[in-house]
């Protein structure tokens, strides 16, 4: 059955990173229960998003709507009539497989966003303070006469260039030499452009691509990238190595490593916990709003189909509010609005 349900899913040119994680959940599902697929009931499903919600770490919201979907497409994959399923079931076991999840017992999907409400846009005083912090780590590791400081140096970079372009952590992790280019239309930035060739693919479908424009308000991007690549890079003796961020092995840096530079920064900067990579990039489309950038030019930006999704990542502060507040009324009332 978690064969056959694969193959379907490969047919519809699904990843591996995507049908992989739902048969560990189908499978995990079934040592819960102890039964087959064919014995699942409404009951088992209840029992395990209920057991799911207990403990230390209770699963979020939008998780259990995941766990509640990815079953629910295994099990319409055994009741489809046309892979037969359901006929053997019977015939063998006297029963069938049916719906575990319906109407009454799932999560109803009532809101736009779910996700943690502790996520959010750093201000400008946190972006500096992290990066001041992550400009600091090289000269204190040389300080304790650790290794380290090339790479320290290249995380610093890195968390700069993420903020400056609002790429994911894997869009960052895939970007090449050949990537950045120059903008006729900004001949003054030797990087004005950057070409994101991996970025988050809809489900079935390939990466998505578009192309990331330096803005002025982030020109100083230009100069942390002519360092990184004619200072510092070459010390890592990357050869011929396409990437644009390189390890001390001469690999490609991974999302994993980039992370872990975000985190350190952060400790380091004393900033909340539950602030995390992807907030560079909420903080960047903040900023674009806040600088004055057209909604649709920020959306193009940062690669959203829909503008509704680059809303939710916006958290623009009091002070830009009450500009343009400050605007409204003096358009309407002249000079005697005060």
């Amino acid at each position: 059955m978690k064969e056959g349900w694969a193959r379907q899913q490969s047919a519809r040119f699904l990843r591996a990173a995507t049908i992989t994680p739902r048969l560990r959940l189908i499978e995990r599902f079934g040592e819960f229960t102890g039964q087959y697929p064919w014995q699942w009931t409404p009951a088992e499903g209840e029992a395990f998003i209920a057991h799911l919600r207990g403990g230390a770490k209770p699963i979020q919201m939008s998780t259990a709507r995941t766990y509640e979907v990815t079953i629910g497409l295994f099990i319409e994959y055994l009741m489809d009539s046309r892979y037969g399923w359901t006929e053997v079931c019977s015939e063998r076991f006297g029963e069938g497989p049916q719906a575990v999840f319906h109407e009454g017992n799932s999560v109803l999907h009532t809101i736009e966003y779910e996700g943690d409400p502790r996520r959010r846009p750093l201000d400008y005083d946190e972006v500096q303070a992290l990066f001041d912090a992550a400009d600091a780590r090289p000269a204190k590791i040389r300080g304790q006469g650790r290794k380290g400081v090339l790479a320290a140096l290249r995380d610093a970079a890195v968390l700069k260039t993420i903020y400056a372009y609002g790429t994911r952590r894997t869009e960052s992790s895939r970007v090449d030499l050949v990537d950045f280019r120059r903008n006729r239309k900004a001949p003054r930035f030797d990087y004005g452009s950057l070409m994101v060739r991996f970025g988050k693919a809809s489900k079935g479908a390939p990466a998505k691509r578009r192309t990331v424009l330096t803005v002025p308000e982030m020109d100083w991007v230009v100069g942390v990238l002519q360092e990184w690549l004619s200072e510092i890079r070459p010390h890592f003796a990357p050869g011929r190595h396409p990437a644009l961020w390189v390890t001390e092995r001469v690999g490609r840096l991974s999302p994993r490593s980039i992370n872990e530079a975000f985190v350190n920064a952060r400790q380091a900067a004393g900033l909340d916990e539950d602030l995390d990579l992807h907030c560079l990039r909420h903080s960047y489309i903040t900023h674009l709003t806040e600088f004055g950038y057209p909604a649709r030019f920020v959306q193009e930006q940062v690669g959203h189909s829909h503008a509704s999704t680059t809303a939710i990542y916006m958290g623009v502060s009091n002070e830009y509010r009450n500009k343009l507040l400050e605007a409204s009324m003096k358009a309407r009332l002249g000079e005697d609005w005060e």
